[in-house]
């Protein structure tokens, strides 16, 4: 045995190749070794090893000069083996390993073959994840080609029939067309190949088609991985970001995704049935639109190639189908889903807006029924931060009759524009924000935050704002940012007020009901040309279904004149302010002939020094008592009675404006205790007061029910306290039947017997526990809130009658005794009333009798005359005295 050269011819193979020995040598005397024991001698491998050689190669064959004819048959019999076998340069690595981890330590020997244990496992993790993973698309591959291959060959057969059937078709003509049977049988031919590659082009085309995204996300796929190591994003991250940006900023990008998906499925459909059938271009395409439509169309489809283009088109109809089921389904549920939210956009116009969610909303819509109620309805749009349905709840459990009316809720945030514009803002006649029920700084800066929204709109606004504010320092500042837009309706201030001055006249506050409410009689202003030139005293008695209580004076820029001299002349330009009915039920008519005659002058209404008990604390507490300072005569006490320590009180009230020094007619009495302790009413001269005052205190106003929860408590003991501290023991029961029918001017002038007590209500529901009881007279504060929120957003110059009808200076609501006008049982009509009040600057708007629970504003039949009783009462419009 010798070892091969590895240049000489017959090493010219590869470096594993076996070889068979010749005859004669396995006939020599040399022994045979076996196959797994070759093995190269031991001296020249380390020779070949130290010298850096690369390859090492060995024979079992003679040399070349022995070496017998190839050409002779080989002996099966013999097992001779030639092996040649190479040693790269892996090998040198892992041997010169193998000497390093022989001469290295143990504690590196361990390291070493823990390295080598850690990469072969993972070279083996690697080659079963990389099988596991890309074997399949093979398989299916190497399936779907052996099918069409499959099915080409059963089409070719059947193309060679039908050649063959053509060519004898063709031979039956020749006995007719012996001449053209030539020409006809090459055209065939060869329109039959041009058809056949164009189908095969088809195929292709098709193919190429479906296998193009497989190769986009492959590539894909291969980029993101080249890019793990670094840290730039990986490229499937940012398409998947890139299409998530544009499936947002698009909403339509996913139902024209499916439709070119289906148009695509559509056409490389049709592509494909043309490569397998014989049917043309446009059928193939309709009959892929049949299957993209119906997945059972495909069911008279023959052959393996027809068959498994059909299923294939029909599974992707099946998965576009779904997915366009998806995109309805969503859609509505989406549709329905922003209806119940409500997030769908109000396409009105000259409807009343509503911004904000307050206790007050009832009494607000019930009045704006009301108002619209003569037109034929309305549309009223009402957007809190609530959900719509809960809004929608609650308006349905006020049980008031809408009268064509359509109250519409919206959920959005008010001081955002998105929301506005939502509600169509700009095309609202008025809005009207409602204060939030809480801190009445939150409130108010809230309400400037809308101001300031609602002055953004681009659009402009064309109806005026109408701002419920809760405070009235704050008053200024929202009228600056809103400028002429807004008018403002401070609550409180107009609460306390209305307080004060129900307390020194009982039964004011029902005339203002009837005044600020829809539902009988309110001001109104109206031009009318037919009384310009006529001076003031003549206009009151000009209209039978009205009252006049001012003039809109163009001369003075448009400013209301209420309670003009008889001497005024109206001029052109000029409106009248009257109180009606509504604002289509007056108008003027012919002079009546009027008797004046002459009033009692004797008898003046003189001021008398006063004593009133406050029971609880308000936020603006300074401003009624300023106030009350001005209403009362000299001398007057003030007595101040809640749970707030005296040091804070002055703090409170000198943070906020008040003057002590400044107080002229009232001198402040503090008393410290709980209202609702008897024991500690107790501690009070209640029989003395000529008028105890029940607010709404600080600590429970965000509740209404506890509020008036309390107020009922303090007022059940006031009243038994008084009961026992003075008896009615000297009046018999006739007395006192005679008694609870007595005048209601008279309870007020029997002080010493009992005290007007006025309390502040905020629920509306209280009210028909006080009218029953009729042991105290009551403010519903937040109902007259509504009200003249409701009148002001039907006529934004109303405010400026309200304003000074409320104010310290000007004209306010008075009740008079009769015998100020007339004479006991005197016959008069209400127009002879009228002027003779007159002469007092006194306008007369209406009268309430002795033995009647509800005056009567505007009274109809002016003309007709009654007898007057000196315990009737008139309700007037008069200077401040």
């Amino acid at each position: 045995m010798s070892f091969m050269d590895p240049d000489h011819p017959s090493s010219s193979s590869c470096n594993r190749d076996w070889f068979f020995p010749s005859p004669s040598f396995i006939h020599s005397t040399h022994p045979i070794p076996s196959s797994r024991t070759l093995k190269p001698p031991k001296k020249f491998y380390s020779s070949a090893r130290r010298s850096g050689s690369q390859k090492i190669s060995y024979s079992l064959e003679p040399p070349l000069s022995q070496k017998p004819n190839p050409i002779l048959p080989l002996d099966n019999r013999y097992g001779g083996i030639r092996r040649r076998i190479d040693f790269d340069r892996t090998r040198d690595k892992m041997q010169r390993s193998d000497d390093e981890t022989f001469n290295s330590t143990p504690t590196e020997k361990k390291n070493l073959l823990e390295e080598k244990t850690t990469r072969i496992v993972g070279r083996l993790k690697s080659c079963f994840r990389w099988n596991r993973r890309n074997l399949v698309f093979p398989v299916i591959i190497t399936i779907f080609f052996y099918l069409l291959r499959k099915n080409f060959i059963l089409q070719g057969q059947v193309k060679d029939l039908e050649e063959q059937i053509l060519i004898l078709k063709l031979r039956l003509q020749e006995c007719n067309l012996p001449g053209s049977v030539h020409n006809i049988n090459s055209n065939a031919e060869e329109s039959f190949i041009s058809t056949e590659s164009l189908r095969t082009s088809a195929l292709i085309f098709s193919l190429l088609l479906l296998s193009t995204p497989f190769l986009i996300f492959k590539y894909i796929d291969y980029v993101s991985k080249t890019r793990r190591s670094s840290k730039e994003v990986s490229l499937n991250k940012q398409l998947e970001y890139h299409v998530d940006v544009f499936l947002s900023v698009h909403p339509y990008t996913k139902p024209l995704a499916l439709l070119i998906a289906t148009l695509l499925l559509i056409f490389i459909g049709g592509v494909a049935l043309f490569g397998v059938t014989d049917d043309g271009l446009a059928d193939c395409l309709w009959l892929s639109w049949t299957y993209v439509a119906s997945s059972g169309n495909h069911a008279d489809s023959e052959g393996i190639g027809p068959r498994l283009v059909s299923v294939s088109i029909s599974f992707g109809g099946m998965l576009i189908f779904a997915m366009m089921l998806g995109l309805v389904s969503d859609a509505i549920s989406e549709k329905l889903d922003s209806l119940r939210k409500g997030k769908s956009e109000v396409v009105e116009s000259s409807h009343t807006l509503i911004l904000g969610w307050s206790e007050k909303l009832g009494t607000l819509l019930n009045q704006l029924v009301i108002a619209n109620e003569s037109l034929g309805g309305g549309t009223v749009v009402v957007m809190a931060e609530r959900d719509k349905e809960e809004m929608e709840l609650d308006i349905a459990k006020m049980e008031f009759d809408f009268r064509g009316t359509s109250v519409i809720c919206r959920s959005g945030n008010p001081c955002i524009l998105a929301d506005l514009k939502k509600v169509s803002v700009s095309k609202a006649r008025a809005i009207i924000v409602l204060a939030e029920d809480g801190n009445a700084d939150q409130s108010d800066a809230r309400a400037l935050r809308t101001v300031l929204s609602l002055t953004g709109v681009k659009e402009g606004l064309r109806g005026h704002i109408v701002v419920e504010l809760s405070d009235l320092d704050n008053e200024v500042l929202v009228k600056l940012v809103g400028g002429e837009l807004v008018e403002t309706v401070v609550a409180h201030d107009v609460i306390g007020r209305l307080m004060i001055q129900c307390a020194r006249q009982p039964g004011l506050a029902q005339i203002w009901e009837d005044i600020l409410g829809f539902e009988n009689c309110e001001f109104y202003i109206k031009r009318w040309p037919g009384l310009d030139g006529m001076c003031f005293e003549d206009v009151l008695i000009s209209f039978a279904d009205a009252i006049p209580c001012g003039v809109k004076s163009v001369a003075c820029g448009g400013k209301i004149i209420l309670n003009p001299d008889d001497s005024y002349v109206l001029q052109e330009g000029d409106e009248v302010l009257v109180i009606a009915e509504d604002d289509d039920t007056y108008a003027p008519t012919t002079l009546p002939m009027v008797w004046r005659g002459n009033p009692q002058k004797d008898l003046m209404v003189q001021k008398l020094h006063e004593k009133i008990l406050f029971c609880g604390w308000r936020r603006d507490m300074e401003d009624m008592i300023m106030v009350l300072d001005a209403f009362l005569a000299p001398e007057s006490e003030l007595w101040m009675f809640n749970e707030v320590p005296e040091n804070d009180r002055v703090k409170k009230l000198t943070d906020g404006g008040l003057d002590f020094d400044r107080l002229m007619n009232i001198t402040l009495v503090h008393r410290e205790g709980n209202a609702v302790i008897r024991r500690n009413l107790e501690s009070l001269p209640l029989e003395t007061f000529d008028s105890i005052l029940i607010l709404a205190d600080e600590s429970v106003e965000d509740s209404a029910i506890q509020a008036d929860s309390r107020s009922l408590a303090t007022l059940l003991l006031i009243r038994d306290i008084q009961a026992k501290r003075l008896p009615y023991s000297k009046e018999t029961p006739v007395h006192r039947e005679a008694f609870s029918k007595v005048s209601w001017m008279g309870e007020m002038q029997q002080a010493s017997d009992k005290s007007v007590i006025i309390s502040e209500i905020l629920d509306p529901r209280t009210k028909n526990l006080l009218s029953m009881s009729k042991i105290s007279d009551y403010v519903l504060s937040n109902e007259l809130v509504s009200m003249a929120l409701a009148m002001v957003a039907e006529d934004r110059q109303i405010n400026d009658v309200l304003e000074e009808l409320f104010a310290e200076e000007g004209n306010e609501m008075h009740i008079r005794q009769a015998n100020l006008y007339l004479h006991e049982e005197e016959e008069l009509n209400f127009f002879e009333v009228l002027l003779r009040a007159r002469q007092r600057k006194e306008i007369v708007i209406g009268y309430r009798l002795a033995n009647a629970e509800r005056a009567v504003i505007n009274p109809p039949n002016k003309s007709e005359r009654r007898n007057w009783s000196s315990k009737d009462a008139f309700v007037v419009i008069a200077e401040k005295e």
